[in-house]
């Protein structure tokens, strides 16, 4: 009798222990979270600021100081801000169209056995490790004439070695015996591969398909170095590095609203949070969608080298 309340007790011990831990996890986590998410909401709360108010407003920011869309209003008048939106939208489509492509290619052949499998992919992970550097990249991409053009964007960096070893592992995943039967009925590799390979890897394909995507809404160096003679198909982020950091883009669309010349510095400042806003709305809503696959995708990379 007694030994069994010494064990009773002993659970009871060890479930207080658990639920202390347990809460220090969950204000830990709680702590991260709001960290995380203040900078976000403080651009989204200056954003929705009057310019007077908030230039005045000091400390945190838990809500918009005052009430004003007059930030929303001038990037409204920013013909190169949304120009730059619609190239980076093209970039994003046609950019991971193309990684999509060639990635998929590449993990099902290299999932594939045939007698050079394993020097390729050795190879291909060489360059995971070591590059040709900027310069010597630079004279390649001008020497084939891409410098100044869409191409420079689009083609350079199209296959991440990374991701083609994630997908590629996920299609090693998939039973042999299917493959096989699908051989023995007189398939070729592009009917395999997509109509019994690619319905069966959809949780990687969506996890490669936002790492790609994710990447290219965010791309601005390649633009730096290979579109300075062709302004006209900088990306998006490139017009806000040009903004945020080097402050122009703004002296034209105050000055088509008529603000004065007092209240204009107060004004740009309260447009570049709008800016940031309006530029991370399209992440923010597609995220959600394929966050599911997320965890489940990145596993199947890892389960097999």
């Amino acid at each position: 009798m007694a030994k069994n309340k010494n064990i009773i007790r002993h659970k009871m011990r060890e479930s207080l222990s658990d639920r202390i831990l347990v809460g220090v996890i969950y204000v830990v986590m709680t702590f991260l979270a709001v960290i995380t998410l203040y900078p976000m909401l403080y651009v989204l709360f200056a954003s929705f600021s009057d310019p007077i108010q908030f230039a005045i407003k000091k400390g945190l920011l838990f809500k918009p100081a005052g009430f004003s869309i007059i930030g929303y209003k001038s990037v409204m008048t920013m013909r190169t801000f949304w120009r730059g939106y619609g190239m980076t939208m093209f970039y994003l489509v046609a950019g991971t169209l193309i990684n999509m492509t060639l990635t998929i290619l590449g993990a099902y052949t290299m999932s594939r056995k045939f007698m050079l499998r394993k020097p390729i992919m050795l190879l291909m992970i060489f360059t995971m490790y070591f590059g040709g550097g900027m310069i010597p990249t630079y004279l390649t991409i001008k020497n084939m004439g891409m410098t100044g053009t869409i191409w420079s964007i689009l083609l350079p960096g199209c296959i991440s070695v990374y991701n083609l070893i994630i997908l590629r592992t996920g299609f090693e995943g998939i039973p042999e015996s299917l493959v096989e039967s699908a051989e023995m009925d007189g398939a070729g590799d592009l009917t395999i591969l997509w109509k019994i390979i690619l319905p069966l890897s959809k949780a990687s394909l969506a996890t490669i398909t936002l790492f790609y995507a994710v990447g290219r809404w965010g791309e601005w160096y390649n633009a730096m170095v290979y579109l300075e003679s062709n302004r006209s198909l900088y990306p998006l982020q490139m017009i806000l590095r040009e903004t945020l950091v080097e402050g122009q883009n703004l002296d034209v669309a105050v000055d088509v609203m008529g603000v004065s010349t007092a209240d204009s510095i107060l004004v740009k400042e309260i447009s570049k949070y709008s800016m940031v806003i309006i530029s991370t709305v399209p992440v923010l809503i597609v995220y959600p969608f394929v966050q599911k696959y997320f965890v489940k995708g990145v596993m199947i990379g890892a389960v097999k080298g």
